[in-house]
């Protein structure tokens, strides 16, 4: 089934004392993300859940756990990108065989400026390995952190070879002209093609303009927010709300967003070892902290 449209989070992951995934942890947060955090998908294993940053064993173990946790499957799209076709094919393999047939798919990040051709070629084998009818695709641009951006031209192609195994597009460029770019060349969701931006503050631009919602990493904090956003009524209710939804991204983007979402979840869940990051990033500073802690206090106000 493909994923459902709306509001997701990019969910941050916890680690345990040796640097391991916390599996149960990951589970119990992204339950909290899809009831009372205000999304209507979580999207874990992914940039802001330092996805390339957990080992192989832990990944490809995660799919079979959210499906012993009976978490839906259309409210979860799985990362499974990674430098080597043969890991992400693993990787897409195992979220399939759990009945996530949702993954969020980087193209191969390590060799810079490989050419249109290669790129196809990385997604072919990938789509052909598995061999499924129901795997649903989305592809990944997110070229300040991948050096690999996805032409409009590549992902085209990909849709026309592929049909409905490309189901849509996350794009984190943080550029609204490059997402409309994707929806105008593919028809966006009328087509059954869903752009995600990156950004609850693009929200209602994104979907008067054709997406299928947002996949954020601040929606870690502020889902309710954007949902709150996504159903008021069109006119005021909904200007007051997109406004509070800006000021919150803005806030959060003063911080390193990673290291910030967990100190979040730190606080919510009375727990520290949310604030564990994989090297080489960091946790927030006492004085970030500080002044987070501010911010967080005056959007629950």
């Amino acid at each position: 089934m493909k994923a459902r449209r709306g509001i997701y989070a990019a969910a941050v992951s916890p680690f345990d004392a040796a640097g391991r995934l916390n599996t149960a942890a990951l589970i119990s947060y992204c339950q909290h993300l899809l009831t009372e955090g205000g999304c209507d998908g979580v999207a874990p294993t992914g940039t802001t859940g330092e996805g390339t940053s957990i080992s192989m064993a832990d990944r490809l173990a995660l799919p079979a756990a959210f499906a012993q946790a009976g978490i839906a499957t259309d409210r979860v799209i799985f990362g499974t990108g990674a430098p080597a076709a043969g890991d992400c094919l693993a990787l897409t393999q195992a979220a399939c065989e759990a009945g996530f047939t949702n993954v969020l798919v980087l193209p191969p990040y390590y060799y810079k400026s490989p050419s249109d051709a290669g790129v196809f070629a990385y997604y072919a084998h990938l789509i052909n390995g598995i061999g499924r009818d129901d795997l649903r695709v989305y592809l990944y641009h997110f070229p300040q952190m991948s050096a690999v951006p996805l032409s409009v031209d590549l992902v085209l192609r990909l849709k026309t070879e592929f049909g409905p195994i490309i189901a849509g597009l996350k794009d984190s460029s943080g550029d609204f002209a490059q997402s409309a770019a994707f929806m105008d060349a593919t028809g966006g969701v009328e087509h059954d093609f869903d752009v995600f931006p990156s950004s609850e503050a693009m929200l209602w631009d994104g979907l008067a303009k054709g997406s299928a919602g947002i996949i954020s990493g601040s929606t870690n904090a502020f889902g309710a927010l954007a949902q709150a956003a996504l159903q008021a009524p069109e006119g005021d209710a909904r200007d007051a709300a997109m406004a509070r939804v800006k000021a919150a991204r803005s806030a959060a983007g003063k911080y390193p967003l990673m290291a910030a979402m967990k100190q979040a979840e730190a606080w919510r869940s009375n727990d520290d070892a949310w604030t564990r990051m994989a090297p080489p990033l960091v946790p927030l500073t006492d004085a970030q902290k500080t002044a987070l802690r501010a911010d967080l206090d005056a959007f629950r106000a």
